[in-house]
């Protein structure tokens, strides 16, 4: 649905109805507010709302995901209480399809796989354990390799949980980190401090009526051609 009055500089709608609201998020901008006064994503979404729909006070918007604020690409929104009880309940049954890109420059093992790890959390990070220690969590994905160039490895993933770090700490653990993730083995910079992960497709059902619903992020400008 496109609103009456365009999105202000700073946000890019992917999907709009009354119930849900998916943007673009840019890499280095915080999901939801920190307590800080760094800027995010949801505070630019209630002022689009505000503003689009000649709402005063408060607007109900609530994060149904988040992306680590170096990571780019979809966020949902859940625009109504019944809209965002539905869709955690979808998320908590694995009934989200989450694809995401990803570049490095070591050469994968394989050209696809299967990745299972279990992924201990403590500190912002997330470190791989032995299954069975206490509190550690199995994390689930499947990758390939859609394209290479010039020792850069384009990765597509699917995501079968949804963990903290987990795509970003399961790729340092098979020796191919993402470009710009120091934080888990990266040497090669990223544009603007970002790392090259993006949440490039979201599926799920609607969460009033049950249609289909398929919202997709084209690339930053900033990626390589790859």
């Amino acid at each position: 649905m496109t609103p009456d009055a365009g999105p202000p500089s700073g946000v890019r709608i992917l999907f709009e109805d009354n119930h849900l609201l998916a943007l673009a998020k840019p890499a280095g901008l915080l999901t939801q507010p920190s307590g800080t006064p760094c800027e995010s994503l949801e505070e630019r979404a209630k002022e689009y709302i505000r503003t689009s729909k000649g709402k005063r006070g408060n607007v109900f918007l609530h994060a149904v995901h988040r992306l680590d604020r170096v990571v780019s690409g979809v966020v949902l929104f859940a625009r109504t209480g019944k809209a965002l009880s539905r869709l955690s309940e979808a998320q908590r049954e694995r009934r989200f399809r989450k694809v995401y890109l990803a570049l490095t420059d070591r050469r994968p093992p394989r050209p696809e796989g299967r990745l299972v790890h279990h992924l201990l959390h403590g500190n912002g990070r997330a470190e791989v354990s032995r299954a069975g220690e206490e509190g550690t969590r199995e994390s689930v994905l499947s990758y390939q390799v859609i394209r290479e160039k010039e020792g850069l490895f384009l990765l597509e993933i699917e995501l079968h949980t949804g963990r903290y770090h987990q795509i970003r700490a399961q790729l340092a653990a098979e020796g191919m980190p993402i470009l710009g993730d120091r934080k888990y083995g990266g040497t090669v910079p990223f544009a603007g401090g970002a790392i090259a992960l993006h949440h490039a497709l979201l599926e799920f059902d609607h969460p009033v009526g049950g249609a289909p619903v398929r919202i997709e992020s084209p690339l930053p400008s900033a990626w390589p051609v790859v």
